[in-house]
């Protein structure tokens, strides 16, 4: 599917609602912050590196989940479970608070408020095909369908195994095919649809119940498999 280009006015979307839950969320990122600084010794903040727009790569802010010792060792996938996460840093994954210092992000324009996942360089590097680098003509997204569809549903399929080759062959597919559906039909109702997917989802999450949300983005893919065959390799 062919990309329609962003439309009127996404940019101001993106300043006007982050600039809101900024600073609606201020007091629970201060919270959060102070709890990890209480139950993990280190800092507050974790900037890992990202591709952006047109692969350039920028530093994408997050509240610390893991303990310090982890930072660059071993898979960049976090899987359930993982050990290098500590327990409060696993309360915030749950949550998505890790990911509020994002919202800087996107008023910097490293990303925008929906749009495709972001993703490591190395995934990127190893594993995306010439289609899948379709996806970065345009900014990451805080939110976007694959984003929802991981955290609701296919992460799980991670359990035991968190290598970027497990990643790569049994989630990443999945997520590029419903963001290919998004960047062919992008419009502001759209986003806004994405992003109360995101609140809805978040809030099953809150309230212990089952989270799995059938994207509606896979009505509009087709049976044929993609090619996984990467476009360049390490």
């Amino acid at each position: 599917m062919k990309r329609r280009g962003p439309y009127p006015g996404k940019r101001a979307f993106d300043i006007v609602v982050a600039s809101c839950i900024l600073l609606a969320a201020l007091p629970l990122i201060v919270a959060a912050a102070i709890g990890v600084l209480l139950t993990s010794p280190g800092p507050v903040f974790y900037r890992a590196r990202r591709v952006g727009k047109d692969g350039r790569p920028f530093l994408l802010y997050k509240l610390r989940s893991m303990t310090p010792s982890a930072s660059g060792t071993g898979s960049s996938i976090t899987q359930v479970g993982d050990p290098r996460v500590f327990p409060f840093g696993a309360v915030l994954r749950k949550y998505k608070i890790d990911e509020f210092p994002q919202l800087i992000n996107v008023l910097k324009g490293d990303m925008a408020i929906v749009g495709p996942r972001p993703e490591d360089p190395g995934i990127v590097e190893t594993y995306y095909t010439a289609r899948d680098r379709e996806t970065l003509e345009m900014r990451p997204g805080l939110t976007s369908p694959g984003a929802i569809y991981y955290y609701t549903d296919l992460e799980r399929k991670l359990e035991g195994d968190g290598s970027e080759a497990a990643y790569a062959t049994r989630i990443l597919p999945e997520v590029l095919a419903v963001e290919h559906v998004y960047l062919a039909r992008e419009t502001l109702w759209y986003d806004i649809r994405i992003v109360c997917r995101t609140a809805w989802a978040i809030l099953l999450t809150m309230i212990d119940r089952d989270a799995s949300l059938r994207p509606p983005e896979l009505d509009h893919i087709g049976k044929k498999t993609p090619d996984r065959q990467p476009a360049t390799g390490r």
